[in-house]
């Protein structure tokens, strides 16, 4: 084979590669342009589901709530207590408390002859704050009708009476049997002269749901994170179990407050 053959050969060789080199290069680039298309369109179809989400959230937050009504008689802070007993009383009780909660009821069905039989001599006040801590865990308006309930009993002169009806029919945790209001207003009538229009009016209505709200809200910003949480004057007695409270330790501490 002659020189100028074999070198006719190499350069013809040479431009085969060279061609089949430019056609890799530009299927390259044609693969990562195509790849760049569809991660933006993917990225912009992410962004538009999350700008959906976080507008139907910002929906959720925007929602209007009712017009803040306390019961009567609430007062302390953002009048979110309910007070029951003598306002001379010289021990206080102050009591949070949800009414789905069942360990309130356990406190409730312990605690209450003692309670308002110290109420009844003039020598223990209690402080009713009324949350919502079941309702936010496990779902379900229970706690909120309840308490709303409970709100509305007030306005009648008749919480103590009321709450204590919710304590002794109090359902299982997970049954959210007080998010229902006819079951509410039926147990009403346990409560003598309770069940009047105006009563099934502020239940049906959810009048105080937002004075509820407003005490679960002062509730979580406290210092208590947990219900029951039961204070006297200020310290907490409830819920050690090294030194469980029991009714005659509750009596002993009331008499030694009253000096």
């Amino acid at each position: 084979m002659s020189q100028k053959n074999s070198d006719g050969k190499r350069s013809a060789r040479e431009r085969l590669q060279e061609q089949r080199q430019q056609e890799e290069s530009r299927a390259k680039r044609k693969r990562t342009l195509i790849a760049g298309v569809i991660v933006v369109a993917v990225l912009g179809a992410g962004a538009g589901i999350g700008a959906l989400v976080a507008h139907s959230g910002k929906g959720k937050k925007q929602e209007k709530a009712g017009p803040l009504v306390a019961p009567q008689g609430a007062t302390g802070k953002d009048t979110v207590m309910i007070p029951v007993g003598k306002s001379t009383a010289k021990a206080t009780l102050t009591v949070y408390e949800d009414f789905r909660c069942p360990g309130c009821g356990q406190f409730e069905n312990a605690f209450r002859d003692t309670v308002h039989d110290l109420e009844g001599k003039g020598e223990l006040k209690a402080e009713y704050h009324l949350v919502t801590l079941i309702d936010n865990n496990l779902g379900g308006k229970g706690s909120l009708n309840a308490a709303n309930a409970a709100a509305c009993a007030q306005d009648a002169g008749k919480f103590a009476a009321y709450h204590d009806v919710l304590y002794k029919n109090q359902p299982e945790e997970t049954d959210d049997q007080y998010g229902k209001k006819p079951r509410l207003l039926e147990l009403a009538g346990q409560v003598q002269g309770l069940d009047t229009p105006d009563f099934r009016k502020c239940v049906d209505d959810g009048t105080h749901d937002s004075w509820v709200k407003k005490s679960q809200e002062t509730f979580s910003k406290s210092a208590y994170h947990a219900t029951p949480t039961i204070l006297l004057d200020g310290k907490s007695i409830y819920g050690d179990q090294a030194n469980p409270l029991t009714p005659d330790k509750l009596r002993q501490l009331v008499a030694a407050a009253q000096g």
